[in-house]
């Protein structure tokens, strides 16, 4: 079936005028073109709205080991801040895994991912260098007040971006939104503050791959 209408797509192109297909591909392959791959050396400020209005985003981070685990995670729940145009922070909350983290600690490597799931098709790459800080290090007051306080805090990645990505994000579906979701603020609230640090110990020490997080040194 997926030849035929391919190959009916392909009969009614070559039926097409050529002046007409000329037409075409001069209108349409400039719209197409500019939307195309641009590399920024800053987050713009076009950008910076972009990403505000997203619900979700993408976090990429990789072990320096060839056998090692990629790790790419959704994020929701509000939790992303631009800090400048080459700086931004998210807030991380307590889950099973901590790759990010041990991935940060050991190479600092990390890429963030928006992608317009509603109107205007764009997708958006921040490369950078980034690092964790914990609620115990000093930048911590500094950092966190620009977050919303939600049960299950974990720590703040904060981010150096040094390479803007956009490119076209045609091939992205479109979705429609709803709400974010809350059942894991309401699993931390109902394990409590000391339950949540217990869990911490227990499942959030080293990735994976065997490398150490942070919070291995936490007491």
């Amino acid at each position: 079936m997926g030849l035929a209408k391919t190959d009916a797509l392909t009969l009614k192109k070559i039926t097409i005028p050529e002046t007409q297909a000329v037409l075409i591909l001069t209108v349409l392959t400039p719209v197409f073109e500019k939307s195309m791959a641009k590399v920024l050396d800053h987050i713009t400020d076009e950008l910076q709205k972009f990403i505000a209005a997203q619900q979700i985003f993408f976090v990429a981070t990789a072990p320096l080991s060839a056998t090692g685990h990629i790790n790419l995670s959704p994020k929701g729940l509000d939790s992303f801040r631009i800090l400048s145009p080459h700086q931004v922070a998210y807030l991380d909350l307590t889950g099973s895994g901590n790759e990010t983290s041990a991935h940060l600690q050991e190479n600092g490597r990390i890429t963030f991912m928006f992608c317009a799931l509603q109107g205007k098709p764009l997708i958006l790459r921040l490369f950078g260098q980034g690092r964790t800080i914990l609620p115990n290090s000093p930048d911590w007051n500094t950092v966190s007040p620009l977050f919303s306080s939600l049960p299950g805090t974990r720590q703040i990645f904060v981010a150096e971006i040094d390479r803007v990505q956009t490119s076209c994000g045609t091939g992205v579906p479109l979705f429609e939104y709803q709400q974010q979701r809350e059942e894991l603020v309401q699993w931390a609230a109902q394990k409590g503050e000391a339950g949540i640090q217990t869990y911490q110990q227990q499942k959030n020490r080293v990735s994976i791959d065997g490398l150490a997080t942070p919070l291995a040194s936490e007491s």
